[in-house]
């Protein structure tokens, strides 16, 4: 299992070993050991799916309070994946990376708590599988235009298939101020179990 470094820090590429014989393959696409050798010392705790056609564009979401870390591998088709910087506080703030992810390249995107996630289709179909390290929480999440001008996202599609809500999200630099709230959840909890008293 290779850990690749992308443009983001804490953004990784992950590599599983294939092993193929005359009846298929077989891959270990987490091993909880591995992976907090390579930096990625976090417990997952929800798993979700996906089933988009072609030019489906979700995106981008992330939760303020509990920001979520997410695995994210396609199991059918062809996905870009693209994570963004949205820590106000981050020499990176702002910046994206993005890179293909498919049931052929068996690929996978580690996106850390603190960045914005989305992605297009770029087959017929795809399955998309991801693991989070916060549970959702729709009355948490928020959402940045997907073509913020600030941003430049280069998206591979000219026409992508939206939701009504994405459709409507603000540009980044709107929604800058809120972001300071980004795990404030995640730190209460922690003040509450060493008792002290939560942040106001």
């Amino acid at each position: 299992m290779r850990f690749l470094r992308t443009d983001l820090p804490g953004v990784l590429i992950v590599e599983p070993v294939v092993h193929r014989d005359a009846r298929g393959f077989f891959l270990e696409s987490f091993h909880a050991g591995k992976f907090a050798e390579a930096g990625i010392d976090v417990h997952f705790v929800q798993d979700n799916q996906s089933s988009s056609v072609r030019n489906t564009l979700r995106g981008l979401h992330l939760q303020l309070r509990n920001p979520q870390g997410k695995l994210v591998r396609v199991i059918e088709g062809e996905i870009w994946d693209v994570a963004v910087d949205v820590r106000p506080d981050s020499a990176t703030f702002g910046r994206w990376t993005g890179t293909h992810l498919s049931a052929d390249n068996f690929r996978q995107l580690y996106i850390p708590p603190g960045f914005a996630h989305g992605f297009c289709v770029t087959s017929d179909q795809a399955q998309v599988q991801y693991k989070c390290t916060a549970l959702y929480d729709p009355a948490d999440e928020i959402g940045i235009a997907y073509d913020d001008p600030d941003l430049a996202i280069a998206w591979p599609v000219t026409e992508p298939i939206l939701s009504a809500r994405d459709q409507r999200h603000p540009r980044l630099s709107e929604v800058r101020e809120r972001l300071h709230a980004l795990g404030a959840g995640q730190r209460d909890a922690g003040a509450r179990a060493a008792g002290q008293p939560a942040a106001r």
